[in-house]
């Protein structure tokens, strides 16, 4: 498989403050790679840094070029997206026009019509509401226009920072059904998730960060296994 990501030694920090001590990761095609770890472990800095939000030393590579001291709106250009905690959207704008701001990197209008319409497919309620403001929709829906969005914009990367954060648990389950969706159809995904058990559902391999250091990687079921992330994580 290729490799979509590429990320060799990368230290960050805020001013003096050091988070990131020389991360090592990578991400080929046709992967679901999870970055788990506790709040403060570094996970949301190393996507500021992915994403071009925050300067850092080391290196990363997308597609196999160099992204680092690339402008953000040039890295969601090449195809690597991602989906923020908090999810973001325009809340003034309705559905449908956010899904349509999400696919502004697409030139051809038959090409965003037809992703507009796989995105409407994968989330149902999204097609239902389209005219609906997007600022007057629940947390889970917010959510899924969010991905939604992303998706306009065909993702060579899909970056996922902790979706399941402050939602119901049906909800939840409906986010990781439309997921399994689409990484059964290859979709190339990095997945940030505080949920462990959740995330090493549906992940290929997984990096655990601790201290701003990566302190276990491997495939997903190996760790699911692994007594510390039993004890540490997923309290058994």
């Amino acid at each position: 498989m290729s490799t979509v990501l590429q990320v060799s030694n990368l230290r960050a920090g805020y001013g003096s403050l050091p988070v990131l001590h020389g991360i090592d990761l990578d991400v080929a095609a046709g992967e679901v790679v999870a970055v788990l770890g506790a709040n403060g472990a570094g996970k949301s800095t190393l996507l500021r840094c992915l994403s071009g939000l925050l300067a850092y030393s080391g290196g990363a590579s997308f597609l196999e070029q160099s992204i680092q001291g690339v402008a953000p709106h040039l890295i969601v250009r090449r195809g690597l997206i991602q989906v923020p905690e908090a999810r973001h959207i325009f809340s003034d704008l309705t559905v449908l026009e956010n899904l349509l701001v999400g696919g502004t990197a697409v030139p051809q209008r038959s090409e965003r019509m037809r992703i507009l319409n796989e995105v409407l497919s994968l989330f149902p309620i999204l097609a239902e509401r389209q005219r609906q403001q997007a600022g007057t929709m629940s947390g889970g829906q917010q959510q899924m226009l969010a991905i939604g969005r992303a998706l306009m914009g065909r993702p060579k990367l899909l970056v996922l920072d902790e979706p399941s954060l402050g939602l119901a648990p049906l909800i939840v389950k409906d986010l990781y059904e439309a997921l399994r969706r689409l990484i059964d159809i290859g979709l190339t995904v990095l997945l940030v998730e505080q949920d462990v058990t959740l995330a090493l559902q549906v992940a290929t391999r997984a990096y655990v960060l601790e201290g701003g250091r990566v302190a276990l990687a491997g495939p997903a079921a190996e760790l699911r296994a692994s007594p510390h992330i039993r004890e540490h994580y997923m309290g058994c």
